[in-house]
């Protein structure tokens, strides 16, 4: 469990160090979230959904669809960073640090749940929730350098609260019965295929299609497929 959560909180340092030297570019940014957006919808669609979809609970795509309708909710804490929206400046004035951490917390905290039992620092959900905090972290970063606040009690407080989100999910999980991991699993592949498209099918400029978008969406789905892959062998 110990490698899992140290992989977990070192995921969100690294992220948030980038968005601190490299958040000012916005090309970088943006590739690196339809990158992870491939990775994470390839892990939902080879690795969660078959999971939860060949469990004998019926109805269990209502759980699904609860992650999604959550996820929409959960963005009206966070305004958007998981889509990379931090470059609006009317939107960042709206973010409120308690709103912003309360947001991220229960997104990450969510995520963590189904890793409890898990031993395998391979597991393709695991390398799917890394892959995914490596973005979200990034804008974190670059937004609180854009506020001037990379070193402030503040800043520390929420990048400190985001880290240790998903490790505290995967503790309290330990404590569940594991038949409801698949529920949790349901609720978390909701959250991820809502990020996931969204970061993928939101509107390019003048609607021209974004070669450079269809390239990190298929490098992302080649990275998914072989993590994928690797772990079935």
């Amino acid at each position: 469990m110990l490698p899992i959560i140290i992989l977990l909180v070192l995921s969100v340092v690294i992220g948030v160090f980038l968005g601190k030297f490299f958040g000012s570019q916005q090309k970088f940014a943006k590739n690196l979230l339809i990158l992870s957006a491939g990775f994470l919808i390839t892990v939902c669609l080879n690795e969660v959904f078959p999971e939860i979809y060949t469990s004998d609970i019926k109805n269990i795509g209502l759980f699904v669809i609860a992650g999604v309708l959550l996820q929409m909710l959960l963005e009206n804490l966070t305004k958007g960073f998981e889509h990379g929206h931090f470059h609006h400046h009317h939107e960042q004035k709206n973010i409120l640090p308690l709103a912003l951490m309360l947001g991220m917390f229960v997104h990450a905290f969510l995520e963590g749940i189904p890793l409890a039992n898990e031993t395998d620092v391979f597991s393709p959900y695991l390398m799917g929730i890394l892959f995914h905090n490596l973005p979200i972290s990034f804008v974190l970063g670059a937004f609180l350098s854009q506020k001037k606040m990379q070193f402030s009690t503040s800043s520390l407080l929420i990048i400190g609260i985001f880290a240790i989100a998903s490790p505290l999910g995967l503790m309290l999980g330990n404590f569940f019965n594991p038949a409801y991991k698949v529920y949790f699993l349901a609720l978390v592949g909701g959250i991820f295929l809502h990020i996931s498209s969204v970061i993928i099918f939101e509107s390019n400029k003048n609607h021209n299609i974004d070669y450079v978008k269809i390239l990190m969406v298929i490098c992302g789905v080649a990275l998914g497929m072989f993590g994928h892959l690797f772990h079935a062998h």
